[in-house]
């Protein structure tokens, strides 16, 4: 396993959790990988239309029915969705092989459904919190590309 960094965020709202994204997003160059965990209604989808923002795409929708999303902007942008993947198995019969060597950006939600799969080099996103409620979110870098994300983040 590779080393790991982490930078924790505490009471954040459904506002800031947009920001949050937008500044990551602004931060991604090609072939990125974010792996999001929490429960429904932590924000996940809410941190992916920050991202997706900051990559020139405005039309989020979770894709929880469709598996994946693809969208185009200043970076290709697939938006996964796990919470219905019942094996790794059923991920790769998807052709996840085929996004994973994709020049874009990878955003997978409910990612604690699938750990096997993710990448050695990656950005978690734990999120903590639902409704109306403050979320706290740690993210933890593998790899230094993602390092250097944290750097930033960290100063804002």
């Amino acid at each position: 396993m590779s080393e790991t960094k982490s930078l924790e965020l505490n009471a954040l709202s459904e506002a800031d959790m947009y920001e949050v994204g937008r500044s990551i997003g602004n931060l991604l160059d090609g072939h990125a990988f974010i792996a999001m965990f929490g429960d429904l209604g932590a924000g996940k989808t809410t941190l992916t239309k920050g991202i997706a923002e900051a990559l020139g795409i405005h039309d989020i929708l979770s894709p929880t029915f469709t598996i994946v999303r693809h969208h185009e902007g200043r970076l290709a942008l697939d938006h996964f969705d796990a919470y219905r993947i019942e094996s790794v198995d059923e991920l790769y019969a998807i052709g996840f092989d085929d996004y994973l060597s994709g020049d874009g950006v990878i955003v997978m939600e409910w990612c604690e459904n699938v750990p096997d799969a993710l990448p050695q080099e990656r950005l978690e996103v734990h999120i903590e919190g639902s409704g109306g409620e403050p979320r706290n979110m740690e993210l933890v870098a593998f790899g230094s590309k993602y390092f250097k994300i944290l750097e930033v983040l960290s100063k804002c």
